[in-house]
């Protein structure tokens, strides 16, 4: 196992800029995950830490050891795939087994290691079997085993989970977490999904457009996002653009005049979270006329739009205390909505 420090570390083609000046410290034994929507490079950076792509400037190193101009084979890492990329000629023991071979193991430690790798992931009694006769999850875990088999010091997931559906997805990034936590591996992650992100990580990494947006635990990038960016990407949030007309009020664009729990001359926008407001909105320091323009219900909870009179549309996330007879407010509907001053999340 081993820490990870990146340095300044850059990647461009020709004048386009993939990563720009990306500096991290990853903790021995942290699960990490690069957060962002597609092409924002956070693959690149991956590649960068596994060896298959080459930096245009910085550093990469694990613990105090410099492995920028190491090749892959040489830094001791495993990779999954987002496609798996299984050998389809090769069984499932074969293609755990690939890598220590690679290395000249002897036979008696490949058997060994091999065995004990799927059991890891719960596959040992399907070794002779070839890929095609298993699962999607079971090929993702096969896939994991091979990654774990040649006791990597860092773990890189590119994308895992994309190609399975959304239950069995839930259950395998599970699966994943526990392994990695059991292990104590170092571990990095690139997904673009932020539930993915939200259910694994101990630490997350947002990024966009070849740079990091934030640094933070689930927690932080939700109640705290440093800029519109990080606030619309983690979660949803309803956001309002203007001014700070009072130490403690904000105007609107669009005329609204908000109470809020603190400020500064320097606020210009303000986010409030769709579960933070409330429909019949009588006692709060927000209050607002609007018509509902969009209902849609949801289980656990249940999700409106509501058009106010300023024009503004706002998301209001409802959470339904009862198992039957939850009562749908009707498109067209006239409602008070609100929110308490504590709900504003202030953006520089």
């Amino acid at each position: 196992m081993s820490s990870v420090s990146l340095i300044s570390l850059s990647k461009s083609y020709g004048d386009h800029v993939v990563v720009r000046d990306f500096s991290l410290e990853i903790s021995d034994g942290e699960f990490l995950v690069l957060l962002g929507p597609s092409g924002c490079g956070k693959t690149t950076t991956l590649r960068m830490i596994a060896g298959f792509v080459e930096p245009s400037a910085g550093r990469v190193l694990f613990g105090s050891r410099d492995v920028t101009e190491l090749p892959p084979y040489r830094r001791n890492t495993g990779l999954v795939f987002q496609g798996y990329a299984l050998f389809p000629h090769l069984t499932v023991f074969e293609n755990v087994a690939f890598g220590l071979r690679m290395r000249k193991l002897d036979k008696a430690s490949i058997e060994r290691r091999t065995v004990e790798a799927l059991r890891l992931v719960r596959l040992d009694q399907l070794a002779a079997r070839m890929p095609r006769q298993l699962s999607g999850g079971q090929q993702q875990r096969v896939a994991l085993a091979r990654a774990l088999v040649i006791e990597p010091e860092i773990l890189l997931l590119d994308e895992p989970l994309s190609n399975l559906d959304a239950k069995l997805r839930e259950e395998v990034r599970l699966e994943i977490r526990q392994l990695q936590r059991r292990l104590g591996l170092t571990t990095v992650m690139v997904t673009h999904d932020q539930e993915e992100a939200l259910s694994v990580a101990d630490r997350l990494v947002v990024m966009s457009e070849g740079e990091i947006q934030q640094i933070g635990t689930q927690r932080e990038l939700y109640n705290a996002p440093h800029n519109r960016f990080v606030a619309n990407f983690i979660g949803r949030t309803n956001l309002f653009a203007g001014a700070l007309t009072a130490p403690m009020r904000f105007q609107t664009e669009s005329g609204l005049s908000i109470a809020l729990p603190t400020g500064t001359g320097e606020q210009r926008l303000i986010a409030v979270r769709p579960e933070r407001i409330r429909i019949g909105a009588a006692g709060l320091a927000n209050r607002f006329s609007g018509t509902i323009e969009f209902a849609s219900y949801l289980g656990a909870t249940t999700d409106y739009v509501v058009r106010l009179a300023s024009g503004d549309l706002v998301a209001v996330e409802m959470h339904n205390t009862r198992t039957d007879g939850v009562e749908l407010l009707a498109v067209g509907t006239k409602v008070e909505i609100g929110w308490d001053p504590e709900a504003c999340q202030l953006i520089q």
